[in-house]
């Protein structure tokens, strides 16, 4: 299997002519986001959740990447629903921007993809956001888990989706493997 972060050590190495670990150029400058996303991808390649996938259209730019979740049970268990994970310059400071790329009729992912997990939130109130200390192995596992026992139905970012669970759990189930039948296949 490549590691990306042994890849990006070694193109270093063949950009400046030095091998890796030795003494850096001086006009060669790495963020601190860039040190940090090395360390944290090659973690996360490791420790991926067996439903998790994750790619790298740019093997060079680990800041953007991909992450494919199929569900092995509940609601969601016959799809495959992806996401696509953008790292700020400012991170680790600042979470991950998070989009889910699937249509999907959950309660805590709106239509339009966008996310209500509390460890993406810069600012939360009851202590659960983001932090310097999380990294992208707890954002992967946290997106696995909004399809089992993170899956909030009485907190909801999709109050139809909640509603509709509220009222009817077998039509709710229904509509969730007609969204997958149509879009997470």
């Amino acid at each position: 299997m490549l590691t990306l972060a042994s890849k990006l050590k070694r193109d270093e190495g063949v950009k400046t002519g030095r091998p890796p670990g030795g003494p850096s150029d001086s006009s060669h400058r790495v963020s601190i986001r860039d040190r940090l996303l090395i360390k944290e991808v090659a973690e996360l390649e490791a420790n991926l959740p067996s439903t998790c996938k994750a790619s790298f259209p740019d093997e060079n730019k680990l800041h953007h990447f991909q992450l494919a979740v199929s569900p092995d049970e509940g609601y969601y268990q016959s799809g495959t629903f992806h996401f696509e994970i953008d790292v700020p310059e400012a991170y680790n400071m600042v979470p991950p921007k998070v989009k889910c790329q699937t249509r999907i009729w959950h309660p805590n992912i709106a239509e339009t993809g966008e996310i209500c997990l509390s460890l993406l939130r810069e600012h939360s109130i009851d202590g659960t956001g983001w932090a310097p200390t999380r990294t992208l192995k707890d954002v992967v596992w946290g997106l696995n888990s909004l399809f089992t026992d993170l899956l909030n139905f009485d907190d909801p970012l999709n109050i139809d989706a909640a509603e509709h669970h509220l009222r009817d759990k077998e039509d709710f189930r229904n509509k969730v493997q007609d969204y997958i039948k149509h879009y997470a296949r």
